[in-house]
């Protein structure tokens, strides 16, 4: 685990029970939604794709025995039917200013009924997210007042938690793990949560994800739509 020992309100260690997390998954509109994967699939395809990713990710999410509920912030009106069946609690994209914001909007949700509860952002597309996994990065997570994930590249996050009685502060897009470094939070270690760092935005991505082993939904999707993929003949195989 790597800390900054400058940071130490958010650093230090909480001793505390185990926490059960209300997560917060942001969805922007599926028609707008997984640009990048252009080089992979075309444009009827993409927006499936990222609901069949959110799809995967909501119902690894609740399966977690560490995960209370998931929230999703969307305006999307088909994907918040879609993802309600799966089980996630939706809320409308009020501020409508990017994402940190819905995400604060998001956690301000969970926390106008339960405003003791411990609070994580998770991205939507984590299509191989494993709920073993999930569980692992939220045990350590509970030991800190805020504390992070960094994805697959290094770079960005995939997930950000708060304990209760602190804010989520969230700072995704872009180089966002140091934002959050910056910010006080934890980067958690994450040896053996590939799933949890796996988001997809990039043919590259989804190839990774496919190495992983991706959920029911986006598997469908892809066996659905395998027309529209291209992945190159090495890794059309892995679909």
């Amino acid at each position: 685990m790597r800390m900054d020992s400058e940071l130490a309100p958010d650093t230090e260690p909480v001793p505390a029970p185990a926490l059960l997390w209300s997560l917060v998954v942001p969805l922007k509109p599926l028609a707008l939604a997984k640009s990048r994967l252009a080089g992979a699939a075309d444009d009827s395809l993409r927006p499936r794709l990222a609901l069949a990713f959110a799809q995967d990710t909501v119902a690894a999410a609740l399966a977690c025995h560490a995960v209370r509920d998931v929230v999703v912030v969307t305006d999307d009106p088909t994907a918040a039917a879609e993802l309600a069946a799966v089980g996630a609690r939706i809320v409308a994209d009020s501020p409508g200013t990017g994402l940190n914001a819905a995400l604060a909007h998001g956690a301000r949700a969970v926390r106008s009924t339960r405003p003791s509860a411990a609070v994580a952002a998770l991205n939507a597309d984590l299509p191989a997210l494993r709920t073993a996994e999930l569980a692992r990065t939220l045990a350590v997570a509970s030991v800190f007042t805020r504390a992070f994930l960094t994805d697959a590249t290094g770079i960005g996050t995939t997930l950000l938690s708060a304990r209760p009685g602190s804010e989520l502060r969230p700072a995704f897009g872009g180089p966002s793990r140091l934002a959050h470094l910056a910010s006080g939070a934890v980067e958690i270690a994450s040896d053996d949560v590939d799933s949890v760092r796996q988001d997809v935005d990039t043919a590259d991505d989804l190839a990774a994800a496919l190495a992983l082993g991706v959920g029911p939904y986006t598997a469908q999707r892809l066996a659905a739509g395998a027309h529209a993929v291209r992945l190159g003949p090495s890794l059309e195989g892995q679909q």
